[in-house]
Formats: C-alpha cells, structure tokens, sequence
C-alpha cells in the first residue's frame, strides 16, 4: 500500500510559478513510478507528467512541456511537480499517482494509487 499527499496548490497569477509536492508513505517509493495528472471543471484528468523510479526518465504532455518540470527525490518519498509560466488554462486539481513500473506510464489506468489533488488557481 502507497498513501499519497500532495501539498503546494494556491492561487497564482498568470506567468507565476508554483511547486507542488507528493509525499508518499511506504519503504519501496523507489520501485514506483510517478506521475501527476490534472482535472478541470467539466473536463475529463489529463496526463500531465511522469517520471520513472530513478529519475533517469521522464515525460511531458504537449501542453506543459518546457514550462512544468517533474523531479522526484527517493530519499525524501517525495515527487515535485515545478510549473512555471503558467497560464489560466493550467486551473485544476492536481492529482499525483504511483505505478509499480520500472517505466515511465502514461496512461492514467495503469496507476495503482492516488492523491486526494490540490488546487491549482491561475488568474488573468
């Protein structure tokens, strides 16, 4: 079992920056890999980023890439999600989940465990 927390939403305005945080519980948060998904009101969780159990890997969607930044320390259990120059269409939940993969994972259903998500608020 993983138990997921994520801290470090709030209220932004456009072009700020903020760094979220997912502390997981556990001894083996290095055999996971990581990934942080986003949902906004009406729309369907989207994919947002992920990295695998080193670190050696990541991946972005299209629309964060070059902006948002995924790093996890297994020292600490903890992933971060950096996101920088953000924009109103960044408002969400911000949920972070754990596969058992040595891999990066994409696809939301492969996830294993979850976040209870933070809110991400960015304003014009």
């Amino acid at each position: 079992q993983v138990q997921l927390v994520e801290s470090g939403g709030g209220l932004v305005q456009a072009g700020g920056s903020l760094r979220l945080s997912c502390a997981a519980s556990g001894r083996t948060f290095s055999s996971y890999s990581m990934g942080w998904f986003r949902q906004a009101p009406g729309k369907e969780r989207e994919f947002v980023a992920a990295i695998n159990w080193s670190g050696s890997r990541t991946y972005y969607a299209e629309s964060v890439k070059g902006r948002f930044t995924i790093s996890r320390d297994n020292a600490k259990n903890t992933v971060y999600l950096q996101m920088n120059s953000l924009k109103p269409e960044d408002t969400a939940v911000y949920y972070c989940a754990a596969d058992m993969a040595t891999r990066v994972v994409v696809a939301g259903a492969e996830y294993d465990y979850w976040g209870q998500g933070t809110q991400v608020t960015v304003s014009s």
